[in-house]
């Protein structure tokens, strides 16, 4: 299995693996002894797409030198967002599989296999593609044509369409006389959500886990193109994310990081007769507050979990800064298991550019948000992205942007270059900004926070930290600590303090630090990995802590 992509399609994966261990396959970590490899994609921006494409094209490549027999599997969002030209557009693969199949994925590997057999029997030799630019540039060629994500779409929950919009390549009885075609599994909007029965083999370290609390996103965001290939939002029972959050602490985890396109929206799709329409902050505030006493939310999930016996993080990732709530933010006070930590991307503070994103939330509703939320949470950490170089975003906006990063101090920030997402309403918008003028103000926007998160940094010398153990340092983890995330931008290059860490250290974050995101706290000295720990801050790098046990 290669996953790409967020913590969210990593959870995907995990249920594939589960499932595919239920249906007696056998995991392994080698792709030359493998019958089977599955690239798990990521289509959000482009740069991940190309990523996707690379890892697909590596692996056919792969399998004709060494094991021709062996079945190629695409699955995830790339799947999703080009399911009906994937199939001409990469005839090495074996087999397509979307969102809604993950659970069934051992019967398409089954069938994927056969299918590959069949090809190596008849001589029907895999065509590999030039370079992966080739195929990326025919894939945003493809998404010129289709109607902007959001102008068009509406849920197919309540319809009589609801669960019927898979789509066959070619009829079952036609398959074994066109072998050359794959199989071919993915449904036109996905429905489907994982519960606590859902078989799920995890690749996290045993300390850590991703809950995934919903699937989807209703937002109309312009520059986004997740609701066309992740479908409506569609909330988990709070009776079932506490059964898994139930096992997994029985398992030994120490921090449930909570994970959805909108975790703030959790539980406001199960409302009687809800709709979708909701997004702006009086929508939503209105719709919240009209809610029966015993009705499931983030706060009612917040605060079951927070009731469950042992020591633990839970950590709130993914809310969207529209639908934040006075009771959202007593709740994570009053709750103690619950991280001093918050992720909620802005994208932008200026006025123009919130309108012309989509974003529902005006420059001084931000500002008024994040008053209350470190009013009513002292010590919280927040962490945001912006988006720079959008259509649109004149000089003096950018300069609103880096005024607001420099003033409003944020603990943990990461930034975007706009990438232009054919098949969005910003992708067709004009005044595009030029790739120069992008990458510049990204430099610009990193230079700025870097000053900010020296300070905060250096604001952690003298304290006493508890920290999660993750494990030794490598001498390559300390020589060049560096985190990429699709979904966070580069937040952390190659650190020239980093060199000065020798010895022996382990790697540890604390309550302001989510897994592969943000910064890391190095531990001096012999700790349990896995476990809590106390740790006095000694010194710091540009992102990171260096600190010995108490």
């Amino acid at each position: 299995m290669i996953s790409l992509g967020c913590a969210k399609n990593l959870v995907d994966a995990e249920i594939m693996l589960g499932s595919l261990l239920k249906s007696g396959a056998q995991i392994t970590n080698d792709p030359a002894d493998a019958d089977a490899v599955i690239v798990n994609t990521c289509s959000f921006i482009d740069a991940a797409q190309e990523e996707s494409v690379d890892a697909i094209l590596d692996s056919a490549a792969v399998r004709e030198a060494n094991h021709r027999g062996q079945a190629l599997i695409v699955s995830g969002c790339l799947s999703q967002r080009f399911r009906d030209e994937l199939p001409k557009l990469l005839p090495e693969v074996d087999a397509f599989m979307g969102i809604d199949q993950v659970a069934q994925v051992g019967e398409l590997v089954k069938e994927a296999m056969a299918r590959r057999q069949e090809k190596v029997a008849t001589a029907v030799k895999s065509k590999i593609q030039g370079p992966k630019s080739k195929v990326a540039k025919a894939l945003a060629e493809l998404d010129k044509s289709k109607p902007a994500a959001h102008d068009h779409e509406e849920s197919l929950r309540g319809q009589a369409a609801f669960g019927k919009t898979k789509t066959v390549l070619t009829p079952n009885s036609q398959l074994s006389t066109l072998n050359s075609q794959p199989v071919f599994d993915v449904t036109a909007r996905p429905v489907y959500i994982p519960d606590y029965e859902t078989p799920r083999f995890r690749l996290t370290p045993r300390h850590f886990a991703y809950v995934k609390i919903a699937e989807g996103c209703n937002h109309p965001c312009s520059f986004c193109i997740i609701p066309r290939m992740r479908g409506s939002h569609r909330s988990r029972t709070q009776a079932d994310v506490v059964a898994e959050a139930k096992a997994l602490i029985k398992d030994g985890v120490k921090e449930l990081n909570l994970i959805s396109q909108d975790s703030t929206y959790y539980g406001l799709d199960l409302r009687a007769n809800h709709s979708r329409a909701i997004s702006s902050p009086e929508k939503f505030r209105a719709a919240a507050s009209s809610l029966p006493a015993d009705a499931t939310t983030l706060c009612s999930l917040l605060r079951e979990l927070n009731a469950l016996k042992g020591d633990f993080w839970i950590r709130l990732l993914y809310t969207h800064p529209a639908h934040w709530t006075d009771e959202l933010i007593t709740t994570i006070a009053a709750c103690k298991k619950v991280a001093r930590y918050v992720d909620m991307p802005l994208q932008h503070i200026h006025d123009d550019m919130l309108a012309r994103m989509r974003r529902e939330t005006s420059g001084q509703y931000i500002r008024d948000l994040i008053a209350r939320i470190r009013a009513g949470v002292p010590g919280i950490t927040l962490r945001t992205t912006f988006i720079v170089g959008f259509p649109g975003e004149t000089p003096a906006a950018f300069e609103t942007l880096l005024d607001f990063i420099r003033e409003t101090k944020f603990e943990r920030l990461g930034i975007f270059a706009y990438s232009q997402e054919d098949g969005t309403i910003a992708g067709k918008m004009t005044s595009q900004v030029s790739d120069k003028v992008k990458q510049r103000r990204r430099e610009l926007a990193m230079a700025a926070q870097h000053e900010v998160a020296r300070a905060v940094s250096e604001g952690f010398v003298g304290r006493t930290l508890k920290v999660l153990i993750e494990g030794e340092a490598s001498a390559k983890d300390l020589k060049a600590a560096k985190v990429a995330s699709w979904e966070h931008g580069l937040i952390r290059g190659a650190d020239e303090d980093l060199a000065q860490l020798k010895g022996r250290y382990l790697i540890a974050r604390g309550e302001a630090d989510a897994p592969d995101i943000d910064g890391r706290v190095y531990v001096r000295g012999k700790l349990p990995v896995g476990g809590f720990a106390q740790a006095k801050v000694i010194g710091h790098t540009d992102y990171d802590l260096i600190a010995e046990p108490v």
